[in-house]
């Protein structure tokens, strides 16, 4: 099994914009960011990758960007966060049975991590899926994430199309839902409305035993 390494630089061209960033911006974390929230789970969240002023910043996916503005926000409506806003790693929050993680670790040029890096971490998700309690469902942020999940599970990415608001049941009995990713093109678009991801996010949490 392939735990987080946060010293991870298999990836030469991410671990070399992580660099140059950290140059920039040294009080920024610029390195691999782990998981967070509740470590038993009902619900694991799959997002993309760190954002350059927020995850890859803070150390904690969502936290201190305009992506995480709705998704933490749903989180405490919905009864599944200490509070709305996700700041810093000091400010205190806490999850209740959601876990958020990204299908890639490190930040990447432009916000778009290449094939063969998505595919160089997917141990990283798969072993955090495989350490997920056997009730846990997950939810995906996007086609990237809907398809990173998917290998992990070492399945066909035509098997299970992404669409938002889908659901499809994976090889262990879980389900895996789908949902549009909470950026902010797809916000201000209204690709993605606030009652559209608070009903999906919902959808998942209810259909998550416990």
């Amino acid at each position: 099994m392939t735990m987080f390494d946060p010293n991870c630089r298999q990836c030469p061209r991410l671990a070399n914009f992580l660099d140059e960033v950290r140059s920039q911006h040294p009080d920024y974390c610029a390195a691999p960011v782990p998981a967070f929230g509740d470590p038993a789970p009902r619900l694991l969240i799959v997002g993309l990758a760190p954002g350059m002023h927020g995850a890859n910043r803070t150390g904690r996916p969502f936290t201190g960007d305009y992506a995480g503005i709705l998704l933490y926000q749903t989180l405490f409506d919905l009864g599944l966060a200490s509070a709305p806003t996700s700041v810093d790693l000091n400010d205190g929050l806490t999850l209740h049975g959601v876990r958020i993680t990204n299908a890639v670790k490190c930040l990447p040029p432009q916000n778009k991590p290449e094939t063969r890096e998505i595919k160089q971490c997917n141990p990283f998700l798969k072993a955090e899926i495989d350490a997920l309690p056997a009730d846990c469902n997950l939810l995906a942020l996007g086609k990237i994430a809907h398809d990173a999940t998917l290998r992990a599970y070492g399945l066909r990415l035509a098997s299970r199309p992404f669409a938002h608001a889908a659901s499809h049941t994976l090889p262990d009995g879980r389900t895996l839902f789908d949902s549009y990713h909470c950026s902010r093109y797809n916000t201000q678009t209204r690709r993605l409305t606030t009652a559209m991801f608070q009903d999906i996010l919902q959808t998942a949490t209810d259909r998550s035993p416990r």
